[in-house]
């Protein structure tokens, strides 16, 4: 369950879903700041998109997507000069309410937005996964890429890694965030798979479903 007060990380390119690990590094003075607080402490921080338009505000607070996801830190290293790597494992989807202002980096009141689907969304994520199969089988004799998916995955995560890791645009990616459950969020996948088939073919990021 996510404290009602989280820091939250803006990007212009990345979009966390949950259950998903997402390695990032931090050079900004305000981020290596959070990072070191939240490895002090819970060690969650909230994945936002910004809105287009960033760059003129962007060492201020520009706007952002109001639908984020929350990560928790797995894996962190501090560099010498002070920057730091580490990896965030997606853990749930949330909605901000209201931005604090008390700190140097972005604080945020929160309000998680859990994704539990029933027995039938279950059932039905089953079937559609499927039509997923065949256009990525597609994809791959047309482009040789390899998703590099183990056959265990299980439909959840596939449905979120694969949100995450395909190249969508942000914009489409938020999108995907912000649909209502993981069965909507498969069937969006499945429309953009559709749409990018007719088009230009769908390629990777070249990350590892783990």
């Amino acid at each position: 369950m996510l404290p009602p007060t989280i820091p939250i990380f803006p990007l212009p390119n990345v979009v966390l879903f949950p259950n998903v690990f997402l390695p990032l590094h931090i050079f900004e003075e305000r981020y290596r700041v959070m990072v070191a607080d939240a490895l002090r402490g819970d060690r969650i921080i909230g994945m936002v998109l910004l809105r287009p338009d960033y760059q003129a505000d962007y060492d201020g607070r520009p706007p952002i997507y109001p639908v984020g996801c929350a990560g928790v830190i797995s894996h962190a290293e501090q560099l010498e000069d002070g920057r730091y790597n580490f990896v965030l494992r997606g853990i749930e989807k949330f909605h901000v309410t209201l931005e604090e202002h008390e700190r140097v980096y972005r604080v945020a009141q929160v309000t998680a937005m859990a994704e539990s689907p029933s027995a039938a969304d279950r059932e039905q994520l089953r079937k559609d996964r499927l039509r997923i199969e065949a256009l990525m089988a597609a994809a791959i004799e047309r482009t040789g890429a390899d998703p590099r998916f183990p056959p265990a995955v299980p439909d959840e995560d596939l449905v979120n890694a694969l949100a995450q890791y395909l190249e969508f645009e942000p914009i489409e990616r938020q999108a995907l965030l912000e649909r209502e459950g993981i069965l909507a969020r498969c069937r969006g996948i499945i429309e953009l798979l559709e749409m990018k088939t007719l088009t230009r073919g769908t390629h990777w990021t070249g990350r590892s479903v783990h």
